[in-house]
């Protein structure tokens, strides 16, 4: 099965569209996980036309009044996935990441929230970030594909664009 994992697309506030490059990725996946942060519904829409959805709240989704559930487990070909947005602080904390996924009993946990694509062996789980495709944090833009065949599983990260740093992004500044 090849699933395809997103986070952080926070539309229409920091993009109006999910960019085409994300579309072409997952046009031969069976499935979409999104881990947070879609901030509208019609990320849900846009990402069905290609494949069934499974997405969570984020913290963002909360203040947009999404409501969404806060975790999900699915079971793929005997493999135990765990999504949540990931919502620790410091953001990506790894022992706390493992702590959500020992509690949510997964072998991998999908997670977003800092926008930094992360693949990561922690014990016996696989912790996934698959970054941002719209707004990374010192990063590329990306999202991933998950393989999983016969329990063996294969992870890609797909860089989407160029990279952004929004705190670079002098153009927001009006000139004087």
């Amino acid at each position: 099965m090849l699933i395809g994992l997103i986070s952080d697309t926070h539309i229409p506030d920091r993009a109006r569209v999910i960019p085409t490059k994300v579309l072409e990725s997952f046009e031969d996946v069976d499935l979409i996980i999104h881990a947070g942060d879609l901030t509208t519904t019609d990320v849900i829409d846009a990402l069905e036309k290609i494949a069934p959805v499974i997405a969570i709240q984020g913290n963002m989704d909360r203040v947009a009044g999404l409501e969404l559930p806060k975790a999900r487990v699915i079971d793929c070909e005997g493999v135990k996935i765990g999504v949540v947005h990931g919502e620790v602080y410091p953001r990506a904390d790894t022992q706390q990441l493992l702590y959500l996924a020992k509690q949510l009993d997964v072998n991998i946990l999908v997670t977003g929230h800092s926008h930094q694509p992360k693949i990561e062996q922690v014990e016996d789980v696989l912790l996934l970030n698959p970054g941002s495709p719209i707004v990374p944090r010192l990063a590329d833009r990306t999202v991933m594909l998950l393989e999983i065949n016969n329990k063996n599983v294969d992870v890609e990260i797909v860089k989407i664009g160029a990279p952004v740093c929004a705190a670079l992004d002098f153009s927001q500044y009006p000139e004087e």
